[in-house]
């Protein structure tokens, strides 16, 4: 038996990837519904091998319906989340509008699974931040062993984090560079992005930090220890899909890079590649399409007593959105919404 299955904002990026996924892992679905704004009521997507017409978000009933996938902006979140969870369908959302509320629960399920139970306060569960979900993934292991004390993280994320509209502008960037007569000026970004790194996401806050950089402080904290220590620098660079990271990690604990090693190719969602030899190393373009998390670059830092640093990939569409989601809904059906 399966669930009733609702996917919010399914013309996006992230929704066409939650239903990509949905599909993939088989996830038991007795009935789904595809919603969207009332202009793209009526568009197609595709589920697996079916093809779906969306409904109008404005006018749909979820009562009834058991889990809802939401992947639409904040602004829309806040007046429709609130309708599903009150109809009895828990809420699933991608924004940002709930992670740090204390009585929702921010999950990443290869770290803080369990927090699953505590959606019945409000019947919603967020999403963390694309970064952030990635991110933790690689530091859990670590941290069950060695405890972090400190982490100092560059991000090179990818402009699929900022939406189709983005991706379209490093596309004719780049081709307008070409072509004389044809350049494209920033209206997604503040500066280009082809053939450039801006290193500014999301707005400004009164310590200097950007809002992306303090995100991945606060949700880091909530999910998986509140006496880690963070600083962040976010990167937009011109790929278009995967986000990767420089971590450097301080632990309590000696933990040489075999051991380390060893711990994250044992750990769920990791996948290891880390040869010292050309190419022997994750990028972005290897990510895409790709479930895992990957970890490259393992090596000691020097100048700290315990230190490491780590290489850190992933899609960000998938784990750091869709494919979190998609496993928040797993882990509620297993611990939680168990049907026949």
């Amino acid at each position: 038996m399966g669930y009733k299955i609702v996917v919010v904002g399914a013309t996006g990026n992230v929704g066409h990837e939650m239903l990509n996924i949905l599909a993939e892992r088989e996830f038991p679905v007795e009935e789904i519904a595809v919603l969207a704004s009332r202009r793209s009521q009526g568009t197609e997507v595709s589920f697996g091998e079916r093809t779906l017409k969306c409904q109008d978000l404005e006018q749909f009933d979820f009562t009834g319906w058991d889990m809802a996938l939401f992947a639409i902006g904040s602004d829309a979140t806040k007046k429709f989340a609130p309708i599903a969870a009150k109809a009895g369908c828990v809420v699933i959302d991608n924004s940002s509008l709930y992670r740090y509320d204390p009585d929702v629960p921010l999950v990443v399920p290869e770290v803080n699974a369990e927090a699953v139970d505590g959606y019945t306060k409000k019947n919603i569960i967020a999403n963390p931040n694309c970064s952030t979900a990635q991110m933790v993934v690689a530091l859990k292991p670590l941290h069950d062993r060695a405890r972090i004390k400190r982490v100092v993280v560059s991000t090179y994320q990818s402009v699929s984090g900022s939406g189709k509209e983005a991706m379209d502008e490093l596309w004719n960037q780049t081709k307008g560079m070409f072509v004389p007569g044809q350049e494209v000026a920033p209206s997604v970004y503040p500066k280009q992005i082809a053939f450039n790194v801006i290193p500014h996401i999301d707005v400004f806050m009164d310590d200097g930090s950007t809002k992306e950089e303090w995100k991945m402080v606060a949700e880091t904290k909530k999910i998986m220890d509140p006496k880690i220590r963070l600083t962040a620098t976010c990167v937009r660079v011109p790929v278009f899909v995967g986000h990767s990271e420089a971590i450097n990690i301080e632990f309590e604990d000696f933990l040489d890079e075999d051991e380390a090693r060893d711990i994250l190719r044992e750990a769920p969602g990791i996948l290891v590649v880390d040869k010292r030899e050309d190419g022997g190393y994750i990028t972005p373009v290897d990510s895409v399409g790709e479930y895992a998390t990957y970890i490259s670059r393992i090596r000691p830092d020097s100048t700290i007593e315990n230190g490491l640093n780590i290489w850190c990939v992933s899609d960000n569409l998938r784990k750091g959105a869709a494919l979190n989601a998609v496993q928040i809904a797993e882990v509620l059906g297993q611990r939680c919404l168990k049907k026949g």
